[in-house]
């Protein structure tokens, strides 16, 4: 993989780059720095076209001179003019003193007007005189004022489609589009993202670095904000780390960037008790080769209500079958999959305090655990805990579903990373296979 290439720019900032597309743009950037004509950067959202655009000014004759910023869109609509104008004393109720406008403080440099599709179609005659080389008057002024500055503008709007439906005037349209320089989406270039998060977590965490599976992560997120969204990313990410950490997993990253996957149905008491009574009872089946009387004394019922629920079983799809295989689930039926572990469970309630619990079984939808102290109902927990074979802690928001006599209580998991997801419905369908489950159809997630 090709090695990133840094350039330093003189505010601080550090455009890293390395793939290909960026590399000619930035070699672009050279060639267009040379001339005198203003440009356009067109661009989604948070791409980095104000780098470009201060990339741009210091590699021009007039690197040593002012670089001023405005945000066009930031601009009061009744301030616009004398803003980048400046006014004169007593031009409206306030203005006690003369002040120069920002096209006055960017003389002899470069003024950056970004999102300049916001800017009124007025400001926009006035602006089109500047770059003419025009002198113009302040608010309120008599002498004219002359400067020599170049224009440089950014936009994530279509602004050739824009002046045809006289939103954006074409004259000035043309005028900006002498030199234009398109900055592409990062989903687009998918090299810049590694190159990218390992600089700001770099900046965070010297020496840290992500784990395969959360590059993996970082690369197939579309990145709607672009640079901006994955170094606000990058940020809170380490920002929620625990102190020293040096290694990233996918799991330690926004669940939205993991790709978030529907959260899983509350289920009623009723549906949790109904899964444990069907376990059980295949389970017996099986301890006593399929002879329903024998599992029937074993569970303490009569032999006509073990039929009478094996038919109901069946009605849903839910057959026993032959050869050690308790039956087959369809898709359906697998999230409602329930394994019987016990467990170390830690849990935090909403005010801080952590306590400990044994969890006693677990589905993908909820974990039913033996508590010493009493839960409160309508309270949401912090709950974690390991299961054999994931070396990983999972963790997850658990709200309080039921509880019942002797200190059992069920949590339904509301708020899982899809990662800690992943493993967990991974982990339930290895076990459904050894307890001779099969699955019904495709193969799908529990």
């Amino acid at each position: 993989m090709q090695s990133a290439t840094r350039l330093q720019l003189l505010d601080g900032s550090t455009a890293v780059l390395r793939s290909p597309v960026m590399h000619r743009l930035m070699a672009m950037v050279e060639r267009v720095a040379h001339h005198q004509a203003a440009v356009l950067i067109v661009g989604e959202t948070g791409v980095g076209k104000e780098l470009v655009a201060r990339a741009i000014h210091e590699q021009s004759s007039r690197k040593g001179k002012a670089f001023v910023d405005v945000n066009c869109a930031a601009l009061p609509e009744h301030l616009v003019e004398s803003e980048l104008f400046g006014f004169e004393k007593g031009a409206f109720s306030g203005a006690d003193t003369a002040k120069p406008g920002l096209f006055e403080l960017a003389d002899g440099g470069t003024i950056f007007l970004d999102e300049i599709g916001e800017l009124d179609i007025k400001i926009q005659a006035k602006l089109l005189r500047v770059l003419d080389g025009v002198p113009y008057y302040r608010l309120g002024g008599s002498r004219k004022v002359a400067v020599n500055v170049r224009v440089i503008a950014a936009t994530n709007r279509n602004l050739e489609e824009e002046s045809k439906s006289g939103k954006f005037r074409e004259d000035l349209y043309h005028r900006l589009t002498q030199l234009q320089l398109h900055v592409p989406p990062l989903r687009e270039r998918a090299e810049d993202i590694d190159a990218l998060a390992e600089h700001f977590l770099h900046s965070h965490c010297p020496g840290a670095r992500f784990t395969a599976d959360a590059a993996e992560a970082l690369r197939q997120y579309a990145w709607p904000g672009n640079v901006r969204e994955l170094k606000n990313v990058i940020f809170k990410t380490t920002l929620n780390a625990k102190p020293g950490k040096t290694e990233f997993e996918a799991s330690d990253l926004p669940a939205a960037v993991c790709g978030v996957s529907p959260a899983p149905e509350q289920r009623a008491v009723a549906g949790n008790l109904d899964d444990m009574e069907r376990q059980m009872i295949f389970r017996a089946l099986e301890d006593n080769g399929n002879n329903q009387s024998k599992a029937a004394q074993q569970l303490g019922i009569s032999s006509r209500t073990l039929r009478r629920k094996l038919e109901k079983y069946r009605a849903m799809g839910i057959e026993v079958g032959k050869s050690g295989r308790l039956g087959k689930l369809s898709a359906q039926q697998q999230r409602y999959f329930r394994v019987t572990i016990e467990i170390p469970v830690t849990l935090k309630d909403e005010e801080g305090n952590e306590g400990s619990a044994v969890g006693v079984n677990i589905s993908s939808g909820g974990i039913a655990i033996k508590s010493p102290s009493a839960l409160k109902h309508g309270t949401t927990y912090d709950v974690s805990f390991h299961l054999p074979g994931i070396s990983a802690q999972l963790e997850s928001r658990g709200k309080l579903a039921w509880t019942s006599p002797g200190g059992l209580a069920g949590l339904s998991f509301v708020d899982m990373h899809p990662v800690f997801q992943k493993q967990l419905q991974q982990w339930l369908i290895e076990r459904a296979g050894q307890e001779g489950w099969v699955e019904q159809g495709p193969s799908t997630s529990l």
